[in-house]
């Protein structure tokens, strides 16, 4: 008898433990921001440890499956004096005790679940369970009840936020009867019905959100109450690179009894070293009893001074022969000597080569951007394709909100190219680790960093997935990227079986439009140092090269006005001195001018090692400015189907 008691008291405890911990409030979408969301649970008894527990979230839609997106380890963390715990991001006010990603909380119709297992009983896409069950909460914004997820984790109930048509601004909140939820005024760190210990709030306030290195500011920390005794805060700034050797200042702080603010002086050490920009992390330490952080861990950016100006010019004030390509030197020398659909096989043969050229992750492209990408002007920054400027590396897009942000711009829309993210490809990996690819491997043309831009958010957005020609770029702006994204597409056709640039505007999968503008952009717009410096940068991550900024004439014999034509590498051509034009000056600055110059002629200009660099048409006698550095070049002139090579010094 007493052995039967015994187990029927276990189990009643065992009961009575895993009915502790319940979804006291949920705010699924705040669609202005979309970065507030959170969930909070509440304990029978304060101060309650939560080892054991986790909070998985299931996703109701069709292609989700009502299988788990993602799952929060609860392990370490204890609720507070009033039985509360509060998961989410860092924009979350007051400031959670378990921080999260901004924008992780899905809409619905989704569930949240508490579980007394281990995080690892919930890898992405566990099919949702009542076993080890907690609570369970179904949720939904306006969407039809998911009765499937529902009957899974043993629920009756689908709970609209957003059935005031508030649902930026109103959360669902368990009702004291334990059962039932009303949804209302979000009340997070808060008991639902406004009863419990009222905590003082502590508030970090800073003038600013950036600074130059050499600044001085002020921290101030200011509570909602006066203190009833000295209160110690203690605080960290650092974050990633940024260390005690950047800054000066104390870091512990004392609001004294009586009062309810204190302020430390913090002053950036103006170095020398090209750290690039940084951000400092105002990192609060844990409050005694009756006390929580309205806001924590303020980022504040620091501007590094000493960031470097590359020797070429930036896409609008372009300069050429500054950067050398650096292909091999055999790596074009199966093209000699062929024409028509033979060199564009060898030319797909030499880019989409298995046995050479790698494939990398779609979140290895935002560091080759990084690299590949970077404003010739300021070494800390990003070149915007469309918009022509450029932008701090740190304004990388990672909500929702694309203001004031960039993000990785497809030049060949995935939409039309019909290739999307894949399995790995959210996870940065670094250079050494790749996928093998070939021709036929179109997946990987969604991480191709040759058809990929560093690109401003909103004009990303507006461009969409037009087509060349419907698009033409923000008004206004001097169209320096056309050129730079003709080239872009017209690779990808010859990388990837599959692609094709067509003329016109197609509705055909895998197509892409309007060749004749592209073919326009790609002759008015040469590849310059930037591109060249671009394609050398890719070259070290993927192992393949854009052939057409290497050799911008390949185009003419592929689509244009030399198709059929026998190509070979430039300086392999004749020359006939029958064509008599003569340049001067020579030595020259930065112009030369041409006499005999009767009928439209092309100027192509190369440096002394044969690469080209840009060439322009000109009709009489015209002048030509170069944009070069100082040294040797060659200048091949082609008119009346008769050429000849001029040899030209430059000396600034």
């Amino acid at each position: 008898m007493n052995k039967i008691y015994s187990i029927l008291v276990f189990f009643f405890l065992c009961q009575f433990v895993t009915s502790q911990i319940v979804i006291n409030e949920l705010d699924c979408d705040t669609p202005s921001t979309d970065d507030k969301e959170f969930v909070e649970l509440k304990s029978d008894t304060p101060n309650f440890s939560l080892d054991g527990y986790v909070v998985v979230f299931f996703n109701g839609s069709t292609s989700g499956g009502n299988t788990s997106y993602f799952t929060v380890d609860l392990d370490g963390y204890t609720t507070d004096v009033n039985g509360l715990l509060l998961i989410g991001s860092a924009t979350v006010t007051p400031f959670p005790q378990l921080v999260i990603a901004a924008n992780v909380i899905q809409n619905g119709a989704d569930a949240v679940a508490v579980y007394q297992a281990s995080w690892y009983d919930f890898p992405e896409g566990t099919l949702a369970t009542q076993e080890n069950l907690i609570d369970a909460l179904m949720y939904d914004t306006s969407d039809a009840d998911d009765t499937d997820l529902m009957a899974l984790l043993g629920e009756t109930v689908q709970i609209n936020e957003n059935q005031n048509g508030n649902k930026d601004t109103e959360s669902i909140q368990l009702n004291n009867d334990g059962m039932t939820y009303s949804v209302t005024t979000p009340t997070p760190r808060q008991l639902n019905d406004g009863s419990g210990v009222v905590l003082n709030g502590i508030t970090i306030s800073v003038a600013q959100t950036q600074y130059d290195e050499g600044d001085v500011f002020d921290i101030t920390y200011t509570s909602e109450e006066n203190v009833t005794e000295n209160l110690d805060l203690n605080f960290m700034l650092n974050n990633g690179g940024f260390d005690n050797s950047d800054f000066t200042g104390l870091t512990s702080v004392t609001i004294p009894n009586g009062s309810n603010t204190t302020s430390t002086t913090i002053t950036i050490v103006d170095d020398a070293d090209d750290e690039g920009d940084e951000v400092l992390k105002i990192s609060l330490d844990a409050l005694p009893s009756g006390y929580l952080a309205l806001n924590n861990n303020i980022e504040i950016r620091i501007i590094d001074n000493d960031y470097v100006v590359s020797p070429w010019g930036i896409p609008t004030n372009p300069t050429f022969g500054v950067v050398g390509s650096t292909q091999p030197t055999d790596y074009y020398d199966s093209l000699d000597g062929l024409s028509g659909s033979t060199l564009k096989q060898a030319l797909q043969d030499i880019i989409a080569d298995p046995a050479i050229v790698r494939a990398q992750t779609y979140a290895d492209v935002i560091d080759i951007l990084k690299e590949a990408d970077q404003n010739p002007a300021n070494s800390n920054q990003v070149w915007l394709v469309y918009t022509e400027q450029g932008l701090a590396k740190l304004d990388y897009q990672t909500t929702s909100n694309n203001f004031g942000t960039w993000n990785r711009e497809h030049t060949y829309p995935r939409s039309r190219g019909g290739f999307y993210s894949i399995d790995l490809d959210d996870i940065a990996d670094g250079k050494d680790v790749f996928w093998t690819t070939k021709a036929d491997s179109l997946r990987h043309g969604n991480s191709d960093a040759h058809a990929l831009r560093a690109a401003d958010g909103p004009e990303n957005s507006s461009r969409g997935n037009l087509h060349y020609g419907q698009y033409v770029g923000p008004i206004g702006n001097l169209g320096s990227f056309k050129g730079d994204v003709a080239r872009s597409v017209l690779y990808m056709e010859i990388r990837y079986n599959g692609l094709e640039v067509v003329d016109g505007y197609p509705d055909i999968a895998g197509q892409l439009g309007d060749l004749v503008t592209l073919l326009d952009w790609h002759k008015n717009d040469p590849p310059d140092d930037f591109e060249m410096n671009r394609n050398n940068i890719i070259y070290t991550w993927q192992y393949n090269r854009n052939p057409f900024i290497d050799y911008p004439d390949l185009v003419e014999y592929i689509w244009g006005n030399q198709i059929g034509s026998v190509w070979n590498q430039p300086l392999d051509f004749e020359t006939s001195e029958s064509l008599d034009i003569k340049v001067y000056p020579n030595p020259t600055t930065q112009k030369v001018f041409f006499n005999g110059i009767l009928n439209e002629t092309t100027v192509s200009v190369y440096n002394i090692e044969g690469r080209f660099l840009f060439e322009k048409i000109l009709s009489k006698n015209s002048s030509l400015d170069l944009n070069l550095v100082n040294g040797i070049y060659l200048l091949k002139i082609v008119s009346e189907e008769k050429s000849i090579v001029k040899r030209i010094v430059v000396n600034n």
